[in-house]
């Protein structure tokens, strides 16, 4: 995801550049036993760590590659190097991050962002957190912002009763590779009634060829709090694949509020494979505003299980499909588990190039779950007739006291609506981008200000080229 400021040229904002390679260790290529004990042995870590770690490798190796969805068959597990750990230790002052890695990310424009608008802010370049810092005032809450090995190593008791916890390693095949060989991501622990007003950010940027990333994020929030967490990350682009596949687990205690954010603009060449869920207790409140644009292929469904009573959830879902044979294959999941439990999953797919957006979910209603309301809505944009738009809705109930609406549509931009705008002095491209732009505003004002912005001038590159 890109968070670029305009200083800086678009080739930079768009991530797509690279810097020669400085590392400790790369793993070769091809997943074995061998490199899952060097990653753990790497970070010394405990041995109930390392014995889930294997476990979840047996897993990974055992099931086979999903059918469903988008097509897989050209991703071979054994063509990535699954860790690489750069040169220089994870800092707490930008200063002291090696110049070629922090040249990367000012050429991001993520330092300023850090300075004008978050409360903390974590760095990940390869396998590794090189950065991670939280502002005073929030550490002397109680606030814990840290990278994951730390978080392991200083709050274990924490981990072993939470981790793997809302997503298991055998939840599925890439959960399994994720938990198999997790390297960096964040922990983020905020206590008892404490609410953080500005967000945290994490930013992960793949820099190697046919690297594969595989962050962990943990997230508790504490009965009445609330935080805020934007991910962003981008690669450049290179002739053969790279693998970004993530787990995020969330959980929201009673009367807890958490946002995740994320605006994805990864380079045309990843395989975005990323499974994302929270648990949502008694009157909390769990929002997922989901941002995808780069790809090659990306799956990706944020879920929430409503396991409380009151419990709410809203997953608000952007994709943009703009390349040929690009696949954005995204939604939303949503299990009622208790009563009087409400959710809502809003749906908008660009497709364009010959990109093909499609959007799945699936609103499951338990027994016992009485009372529970859940409202979906999918809108789909086609620019030309060389692109593609799916909907697979998914709805599963076994109570009969439920409300359950679900809308469809889809649309392209009409000649119309194009006549009208350029008969008032507006070109073709300008129109066009206007007419995106307000498809798309309902979800993008969900973002905190700097970043929808950034949101509209990724979609408008995006759009450069389109044909009506």
């Amino acid at each position: 995801m890109a968070m670029a400021q305009a200083q800086t040229n678009n080739a930079d904002q768009d991530g797509n550049f690279s810097v020669p390679e400085q590392y400790l260790f790369k793993a070769e290529l091809g997943l074995n036993e061998e490199i899952v004990r060097n990653i753990s042995t790497q970070k010394n870590e405990p041995a109930w760590m390392l014995a889930l770690r294997l476990k979840a490798l047996a897993e990974f190796l055992a099931r086979p590659m999903q059918t469903w969805g988008p097509d897989l068959s050209k991703l071979d597990i054994n063509d990535f190097h699954y860790y690489l750990k750069p040169v220089g230790e994870k800092q707490s002052s930008w200063e002291d991050v090696p110049q070629d890695i922090k040249s990367t990310f000012d050429r991001l424009g993520v330092p300023d962002a850090e300075r004008k608008y978050l409360a903390g802010l974590g760095a990940q370049y390869e396998s590794e957190v090189v950065y991670h810092k939280l502002k005073d005032q929030w550490a002397a809450k109680g606030v814990i912002f840290l990278d994951p090995d730390s978080g392991l190593r200083e709050y274990e008791h924490l981990y072993r009763q939470y981790f793997g916890t809302v997503i298991p390693y055998n939840d599925n095949k890439f959960a399994a590779l994720n938990t198999a060989v997790w390297s960096g991501g964040s922990f983020v622990y905020v206590p008892k009634g404490v609410q953080i007003d500005v967000p945290l950010q994490a930013y992960f940027r793949i820099n190697a060829e046919k690297m594969g990333q595989f962050e962990r994020t943990l997230i508790i929030a504490e009965e009445g709090s609330l935080v805020s967490y934007v991910e962003g990350c981008t690669a450049p682009t290179y002739s053969s694949s790279s693998l970004h596949s993530a787990v995020v687990e969330i959980i929201a205690m009673p009367g807890a509020r958490v946002r995740y954010y994320t605006i994805q603009n990864w380079s045309k060449n990843i395989y975005n494979l990323v499974t994302k869920r929270a648990f949502a207790y008694k009157d909390s409140v769990v929002e997922w505003i989901d941002c995808n644009l780069g790809s090659g292929v990306t799956m990706k469904y944020p879920a929430v299980v409503l396991k409380g009573e009151g419990a709410r959830a809203e997953i608000l879902s952007i994709a943009m499909a703009s390349s040929p044979g690009q696949v954005q294959d995204s939604g939303g999941k949503v299990t009622h588990e208790a009563p009087n439990t409400s959710s809502r999953i809003i749906s908008k797919s660009i497709s364009s190039k010959g990109g093909r957006a499609s959007y799945r979910g699936a609103v499951k209603v338990l027994p016992g779950a009485t009372g529970s309301k859940s409202f979906v809505q999918c809108d789909a944009l086609l620019i030309d007739a060389e692109s593609r738009s799916d909907t697979y809705p998914y709805i599963d109930i076994h109570e009969a006291d439920v409300d359950i609406g679900h809308e469809a549509s889809v649309s392209k931009i009409g000649e119309d609506q194009l006549f009208y705008m350029m008969s008032r002095g507006i070109d073709s491209n300008t129109a066009r981008n206007l007419i995106v732009n307000g498809f798309i505003e309902p979800l993008v004002k969900a973002l905190p200000m700097e970043f929808a912005v950034e949101m509209n001038r990724l979609i408008e590159h995006e759009m450069e080229g389109s044909v009506g």
